[in-house]
């Protein structure tokens, strides 16, 4: 089998998968080392594959089939736990909006879909570089989650609810196709 041959194929069982493929499993599948494993994933993600290294294997991104918008309130201390508990419960952050009186509407683009990209945006805040849009609105914001259906974003509608984080009145429901 051919390096070609063998990524074509490392894409289909990734693809087919239905957990993550450890590099480890994928190596002994192809009779090859796992740093093998490892080249040839960053060959599929220069061809143009979002493949996401999660600390269980390899999985593919997908788009997500549903979002909702949350309207919330928290302080700084709970803004981790706001963040993992979205995405423990397989959302995604797309974004983060505030409506200010006197500023309008502003939104900034998040992307947060993972234990580690919540690492980084908080060490960006830790660290003086920002901080949370959050609090020029006395903590109200918006975001935009992702998920992939609808049962999802009730889960996570829910653990919002059920951590205080929620503002009940002001939900906006969109889901996109």
């Amino acid at each position: 089998m051919t390096g070609l041959d063998r990524r074509e194929d490392v894409i289909l069982q990734i693809q087919r998968s239905t957990c993550p493929l450890s590099g480890t499993k994928l190596a002994a599948l192809y009779h090859v080392s796992r740093q093998v494993i490892v080249q040839d994933i960053a060959l599929l993600r220069a061809a143009g594959y979002d493949i996401i290294s999660t600390n269980r294997g390899y999985i593919l991104n997908t788009a997500k089939a549903a979002s909702r918008v949350f309207k919330v309130q928290h302080t700084d201390e709970q803004l981790e736990d706001e963040l993992c508990s979205i995405i423990d419960l397989g959302g995604m952050v797309k974004n983060v909006m505030i409506n200010h009186r006197v500023y309008g509407h502003i939104e900034a683009e998040l992307n947060i879909d993972s234990r580690r990209r919540v690492a980084e945006f908080m060490e960006d805040i830790h660290s003086g570089k920002s901080s949370p849009l959050k609090n020029i609105t006395s903590n109200y914001h918006y975001h935009k989650i992702l998920a992939d259906r609808e049962e999802t974003l009730n889960l996570i509608e829910g653990m919002l609810r059920e951590k205080g984080y929620l503002i009940e009145t002001e939900n906006v429901r969109m889901t996109e196709q």
